[in-house]
């Protein structure tokens, strides 16, 4: 019987497949899945990790869109482990659903072209998640882990997706990923990063939808002063009994700053 001819990635789909030995290995090794955990992979692929992984902990469930790809995944994996595929959009998807026991690890390269919107999406579930490994785009992996006048010189990437995911979690860049690691390469250079959920959040906030409003505008005017990006939402007497200068630019506030003016605005 012949083999079946190579899958060729799809740009609709935003297909890179990893295929660097050491990469992988050093995913798995940040990863370090234990006997007892329940790992979830987020686009398998052509299964660079998923045979790995399989080979390592016997057991995995793949989110994997691409419907080409789901009975190579069976046949390869049918003789290392036990893999359950669930061919749906990983943006529908509902952790709830899966029929697994809490805490969940999730593991993955993620499409570039909905990582960020992906990982929201999946902080949305975080009470079923311990942790998560993510391939994202370098730019996005800086922007993540970026923090307001930050010393280490990573505030030209702070902004709305930083402020964001600090309110829902820990994150750790771990290390780059060249192109060359991927087939077929990609333009720009990779990261991975580490997400933990937080058990609680580290401010109090009475409805995450203004916060989320408050971030959003602030930074869709980042040149301009907060007293200006807000104006509709909250004047500078207000900021100012805060204790935050009207002044400052939205890159000058911290999550601890942003939850102020939320509440404020709730409040009001």
């Amino acid at each position: 019987m012949n083999s079946p001819a190579p899958h060729k990635a799809r740009k609709r789909f935003g297909q890179h497949f990893l295929n660097d030995p050491r990469i992988i290995d050093a995913i798995i090794r940040a990863l370090h899945p234990r006997a007892q955990d329940r790992l979830v992979e987020i686009g398998p692929g052509e299964g660079a990790l998923t045979y790995p992984l399989l080979k390592k902990h016997g057991e995995l469930t793949a989110i994997e869109l691409d419907r080409d790809l789901i009975p190579r995944l069976h046949k390869h994996a049918a003789a290392i482990g036990r893999l359950h595929l669930i061919n749906q959009d990983v943006l529908t998807v509902n952790l709830h659903e899966l029929g697994l026991q809490p805490p969940l690890r999730l593991v993955g390269n993620l499409p570039y072209n909905i990582s960020t919107p992906l990982m929201f999406h999946l902080l949305h579930q975080a009470e079923l998640i311990a942790d998560m490994h993510f391939m994202v785009q370098k730019e996005v992996a800086l922007r993540i882990i970026a923090r307001a006048n930050d010393p280490a010189g990573n505030s030209k990437h702070y902004g709305r997706l930083s402020v964001m995911m600090q309110y829902y979690c820990d994150s750790e860049y771990l290390f780059d990923v060249p192109p060359g690691s991927f087939s077929p390469p990609p333009k720009v250079d990779s990261a991975v990063i580490r997400l933990l959920p937080h058990a609680s959040p580290p401010v109090q906030v009475d409805d995450i939808s203004r916060l989320e409003e408050v971030v959003q505008t602030a930074f869709s005017q980042r040149r301009k002063t907060i007293a200006n990006s807000l104006k509709k939402l909250i004047d500078s007497s207000a900021l100012r009994r805060l204790d935050i200068d009207p002044s400052q630019r939205a890159e000058n506030l911290s999550l601890q700053d942003f939850a102020r003016i939320s509440q404020s605005v709730t409040r009001m």
